[in-house]
């Protein structure tokens, strides 16, 4: 550790601290870990731990503790103990008109005032919600859960914007929360929230700037664990939030129970990304003309796709009564859409497969691809660069259709695609408003974007007519290029980043070699030229897209089997 850490005894600390932490199960797991990997991964030598507070996750009730035990660790060992940087002198000196130093009080320290959150404010009112938790177990809310504490104490909505023109609502305030490190955060793909050790501290201090009849209702910070006393558990206040909490804990049941879904709860709704779009200088023509048809299309930023499709639900709180987030809840059917020219070029750059990888790995179980444009190029026998192009062109529709098993859809232009969308919409209306049954898998039961797959695989399996399906804020989780990565899922990115690396390719090479490091290790006891030959060798028993041939593992060689 002192080898590669510029504060090897505060870098101990932590980690002793951290090592505590984990023994008691607590919840200052999650602080001590993000301070450790700060003070871990900083250059800076500090000459007092006070100078760390620089570093995301070191606030100052961390820095005093850390002070602490450098005064022990200095008076044990006879060492001087470093000054405060901030420590003013005894007195300042200036010159006099005479250009003599005349004395000079020197100026007080200012004492840096308690965070304390205006009255009815977000914060404010975030910080007495999850204060309603016990503040020595491990428990923690949903954004749903806690919004439902939290709003009683707040003049502004946590879900609506106060100006129709703004973004921002109450919610917004979690940001500051977790940046003061009040507050943090876990879970995937749906986050909770507690309060950390600094966190309880203001919420206390919030508490006494409420009136006595209003603490005595708040059950501040000691909801029992039991109901002996005629009050409400945790787990009750759970279990009436998310009906499925029972099953949930039962040790023997590890699988999803999904929520059955009436097709009178719910309108079917198409979303657009932002991005698709005519021209820059005609953003909304698409959704204009959509709304001439009769479609009111919502428009966002989508973490996957071009457009898809929601079940949006009449009463925005159905979903809350089930401990799950917003009112919309995602249906099995999802376009790409790609320009003629942007379909050449991202098979050129790599782009067609990666994007082709992540519609595969979110478990969408109807995919489009939508190619625009398509009669508009013609092709000339006799030049090569055009036949090139019209070869590399076929052979990715024919890949898409049979080894994918994606439906493609050829438009002439925008317009053609806008008709395409309205039909699909029309389509999807009155399948889901007579006969297509609707299921929601909860949230809370999803560990993990591969047991979402799982879940997936094994219920359509069981029942093949029913779209299984979470909400949209789970799918925008699970779907997200870079949110909470799993070790598998950021190697097989690092392989496909080598030019001829498909999906496929890459799934067969980490099913050899699981992890980076067990790939590179694999390079470092053969020869150079054993290197170069070693993937095709491993891969020569598969067959098809997934195989790889000499020359391509010649240069994964080159990228991962280098010396040094």
């Amino acid at each position: 550790m002192s080898e590669t850490c510029a504060n090897p005894l505060l870098l101990g600390w932590i980690k002793e601290w951290l090592d505590q932490a984990r023994e008691r199960n607590s919840k200052g797991v999650t602080v001590y870990k993000k301070a450790y990997e700060s003070m871990k991964a900083c250059p800076l030598v500090f000459q007092h731990p006070s100078e760390a507070q620089q570093l995301n996750g070191l606030g100052p009730k961390l820095c005093d503790r850390l002070t602490e035990k450098l005064k022990t660790y200095c008076e044990e060992n006879g060492l001087p103990m470093p000054e405060h940087p901030n420590k003013p002198a005894a007195t300042g000196k200036r010159l006099s008109g005479e250009g003599v130093p005349e004395e000079q009080p020197a100026k007080k320290p200012r004492k840096a005032r308690p965070y304390v959150p205006a009255l009815r404010s977000g914060p404010y009112a975030l910080l007495l919600g999850l204060a309603t938790l016990d503040e020595n177990s491990s428990q923690s809310l949903t954004k749903a859960q806690l919004i439902e504490r939290a709003q009683p104490y707040c003049d502004s909505s946590f879900t609506a914007p106060s100006d129709p023109g703004k973004f921002f609502t109450a919610w917004s305030s979690m940001k500051t929360l977790l940046q003061k490190d009040f507050v943090y955060d876990h879970g995937h793909p749906l986050k909770k929230y507690a309060l950390t050790e600094e966190g309880w501290e203001v919420a206390k201090r919030v508490r006494k700037t409420l009136p006595e009849s209003v603490q005595n209702t708040l059950d501040f910070g000691n909801q029992p664990d039991t109901t002996q006393n005629g009050q409400e558990s945790n787990e009750d206040i759970e279990a009436k939030l998310n009906p499925q909490f029972n099953q949930r804990n039962d040790p023997e049941d590890t699988t999803i129970t999904p929520i059955v879904l009436t097709p009178d709860s719910f309108t079917v709704q198409l979303v657009l990304d932002t991005r698709e779009v005519r021209t820059s200088t005609d953003r909304d023509y698409i959704s204009n003309e959509l709304s001439k048809k009769g479609i009111k299309a919502q428009v966002r930023a989508l973490e996957l796709g071009d457009a898809m499709w929601v079940a949006k639900f009449h009463d925005p709180r159905f979903l809350a009564q089930h401990g799950e987030e917003g009112d919309e809840v995602m249906l099995d059917y999802i376009v790409e859409r790609k320009r003629l020219d942007d379909l050449i070029g991202s098979i050129k750059d790599g782009r067609f497969h990666e994007q082709k990888f992540r519609l595969r790995r979110s478990g969408m179980k109807n995919v489009v691809y939508l190619i625009e444009e398509f009669s508009s190029v013609t092709y000339d026998p006799n030049n090569p660069v055009t036949m090139r192009y019209q070869e590399m062109v076929a052979s990715a529709i024919t890949s898409t259709q049979v080894v994918n098993g994606y439906f493609v859809k050829k438009t002439k232009n925008l317009d053609d695609t806008i008709r395409y969308l309205a039909r699909m919409t029309f389509l999807l209306q009155k399948m889901y408003s007579q006969s297509s049954p609707l299921s929601l898998l909860p949230s809370r039961q999803l560990s993990s974007s591969q047991s979402y797959l799982n879940a997936l695989t094994q219920l359509r399996a069981e029942n093949p007519s029913v779209t299984y399906a979470v909400t949209f804020p789970t799918f925008a989780a699970l779907a997200s290029k870079s949110e909470s990565l799993a070790l598998r899922d950021v190697f097989l990115k690092m392989l496909m980043c080598t030019r001829g690396v498909t999906g496929d390719k890459a799934l067969e090479i980490q099913r050899r070699w699981q992890t980076p490091q067990a790939f590179i290790q694999a390079f470092e006891v053969l020869d150079s030229k054993a290197r170069e030959s070693m993937v095709s060798d491993q891969l020569s028993s598969v067959v098809g897209r997934k195989k790889v041939m000499k020359a391509l593992s010649k240069k994964i060689a080159e990228v991962w089997g280098e010396d040094g």
